[in-house]
């Protein structure tokens, strides 16, 4: 039997600082004023090294509130219509959405891929580079499931053009993958990818003349949106959650 893996270990200074609680120096002053509590007691030292567990979010306090927990972190957020998902574009981004100290955490947050701003649904927010590259590598083959509203009815032979694997988009010179389509009512449809290319779903119906009016991701791999998590709200997701993601 092998031996239990020993959990990391971190300067408390340099813990606090790496989730956003201020620089080094105003971790320590925190500190010094006792507002850093460990298992009931009040640390001292800002430079003590300290185990990083999982559960140390329920055994610290910070100016008396839960630590944030440490990295790594996967967040499930239901995106709402209206914000972007890059640092770089303008107008109010999801991670306006989270605590604001979380923009300065170290390893930064990221979305595992991109909803466009008139896109609502499931979206992944991360600080594991290497969950997220598992999650949007073509060799993972994760299907992501969303339901488009159109503006002119389907015609029938949408399917067959989209399950074919030969359809070429305007700009590209590889064709899609095969992707599935259920139609769900004279303008509804369920479109299942394993790629995420640029506006792909958008895209895909522009191909064969029509238009996407609505589009909401409903499902990554195994995991669904919950019904009760309303636009812009999150949660953590968990180990088994995560897991989840590749058992579709």
């Amino acid at each position: 039997m092998s031996a239990p893996l020993k959990a990391p270990m971190a300067r408390l200074d340099r813990l606090l600082a790496n989730l956003g609680y201020g620089s080094r120096r105003e971790v320590a002053d925190l500190v010094r004023k006792g507002q850093v509590v460990l298992d009931g007691k009040v640390l001292k030292d800002a430079g003590a090294r300290t185990p990083v567990t999982a559960d140390l979010p329920q055994r610290m306090t910070v100016a008396g509130q839960p630590l944030d927990p440490p990295a790594p972190l996967t967040i499930l957020m239901h995106k709402p219509l209206g914000v972007v998902c890059s640092h770089r574009e303008a107008g109010r981004s999801v991670y306006e959405l989270l605590p604001h100290r979380w923009r300065a955490r170290e390893p930064g947050l990221s979305t595992i891929g991109r909803l466009d701003k008139e896109t609502s649904g499931l979206l992944l927010i991360t600080d594991d580079g290497a969950f997220l590259h598992r999650v949007i590598s073509p060799r993972s083959h994760v299907p992501k499931v969303y339901r488009a509203t159109l503006e002119r009815p389907l015609s029938g032979g949408e399917g067959a053009v989209f399950a074919a694997g030969d359809l070429m988009l305007e700009g590209e010179t590889e064709p899609l993958a095969p992707a599935a389509l259920e139609p769900l009512g004279p303008r509804q449809a369920r479109l299942t990818i394993t790629e995420g290319r640029y506006h792909q779903v958008r895209r895909m119906f522009a191909a064969v003349g029509n238009h996407v009016g609505a589009l909401h991701r409903e499902r990554i791999g195994g995991l669904s949106l919950p019904a009760n998590l309303a636009p812009g709200d999150w949660r953590i997701l968990s180990a088994e959650e995560q897991a989840a993601l590749f058992k579709s």
